[in-house]
């Protein structure tokens, strides 16, 4: 473990310490700055960018692409998408929009692992809201309550998914009152030198293992704020 000093701008002592020794892989747990900065200094020193893997938050564009060529090689977790250009919802997204001149933001963005996050968790708001709908009264606005009952039960199967454009970029999802998540899956890409490729099949988290974990420390934050637990009829309400 080489804690690195926010905002993670000056890290030679660390690399200097990776190269002395040599360890078999470096797991790159950055975020924002931390991270070029990190490949910029595996360069320097010599370490290997393909021992490197990142976690999802050091898994963008703007994590390599300063670095370009000389982070060939890096791969990252994705929170399921990656970069995803060639999905009907961004092909559908250029068309109808930036093709009319109707897009805010820089077109050649439009797919990039950060705008596919954005746009997912926008979709998962817009779904959230209509589950809420079809409970509480179609064309209403919704309370908070009533959008949380409908974000803690999505259930995005993968004919929902193909509908909507989203078919090859995400697995389905289906949340409950007591799984916030819905789903746990992620896959691995690989930095190419000028775009992410994704360079494994899906793997799943190990609930055996995590969800113990979960369950501990939201136990503890609850007893630390005096929080109640929320009964399976006030889920249901």
């Amino acid at each position: 473990l080489l804690p690195v000093a926010h905002p993670g701008v000056e890290q030679k002592a660390t690399w200097l310490q990776i190269r002395r020794d040599r360890p078999d892989h470096v797991l790159l747990w950055g975020w924002g700055v931390m991270n070029s900065t990190s490949l910029k200094e595996a360069q320097a020193t010599g370490y290997p960018r393909d021992k490197m893997l990142g976690v999802w938050w050091a898994g963008a564009e703007p994590d390599v692409k300063d670095v370009g060529a000389g982070a060939k090689g890096y791969s990252a977790l994705t929170l399921q998408h990656g970069a995803e250009p060639n999905s009907k919802v961004v092909k559908d997204i250029l068309a109808m929009v930036h093709d009319k001149g109707q897009g805010t933001g820089p077109k050649d963005e439009v797919g990039s692992v950060l705008y596919m996050r954005g746009l997912i968790s926008a979709m998962l708001g817009v779904e959230g809201v209509a589950a809420a709908q079809e409970r509480y009264g179609k064309g209403k606005v919704m309370t908070g309550e009533q959008v949380r009952w409908g974000l803690e039960n999505l259930n995005l199967d993968q004919d929902k998914l193909d509908g909507m454009g989203f078919a090859g970029v995400m697995r389905p999802v289906q949340t409950s009152c007591t799984d916030h998540m819905g789903a746990s899956w992620v896959r691995v890409h690989t930095w190419d030198g000028n775009k992410w490729e994704f360079s494994s099949d899906w793997y799943q988290a190990d609930d055996k293992v995590l969800r113990p974990m979960v369950l501990d420390a939201a136990s503890k934050y609850a007893a630390e704020k005096n929080i109640q637990r929320r009964t399976a009829e006030q889920c249901a309400q």
